[in-house]
């Protein structure tokens, strides 16, 4: 499968918000109520990827968007060398083909080349598809929790 990575556009968010909803309904399950896509998620994305701090981009296959990952300064805790893997999606129909994997390395050497030194990202507790891609990717869970512990954080050396 042949997957190119390009910088996200305010006109991509309407494919991205579907892949975000579609993602997140099944891959959060019964952990999170599901999401629509609807007028007003659209435009809180096109906001965020033409005013927001996060930098985005997308995967694309055969002329199609397939995923998408933010990066950007973490927000919690704040940390001056601190990066955040902001989101992370890939349509639920192509999971397990690389596409991910693929995301998450672009998003890695960006944070690098931002200047971090570590990043880190929050996920659901009990989400253990995700946390097994975040430990193949090498992310390690550290004892950060948020939300009365529904959220849990891991961390990656972004040293090279």
């Amino acid at each position: 499968m042949t997957i190119a990575i390009r910088a996200a556009e305010a006109n991509d968010a309407p494919a991205m918000v579907q892949i975000y909803v579609d993602s997140w309904n099944e891959g959060f399950g019964e952990l999170m109520p599901h999401l629509v896509v609807d007028a007003d998620r659209i435009s809180r994305w096109t906001t965020e990827l033409t005013e927001g701090q996060t930098r985005w981009w997308i995967a694309e296959h055969c002329g199609s968007i397939v995923g998408l990952v933010g990066i950007g300064p973490s927000r919690d805790p704040v940390e001056p060398e601190l990066g955040e893997l902001d989101t992370i999606a890939v349509d639920p129909a192509r999971w397990r083909k690389g596409i991910g994997a693929t995301l998450m390395r672009t998003a890695l050497d960006a944070l690098v080349d931002a200047g971090f030194t570590e990043a880190i990202l929050w996920t659901l507790a009990g989400y253990d598809r995700g946390q097994s891609f975040y430990n193949s990717m090498g992310w390690t869970r550290d004892a950060g929790t948020r939300d009365d512990g529904r959220q849990v954080s891991f961390r990656r050396s972004l040293h090279r």
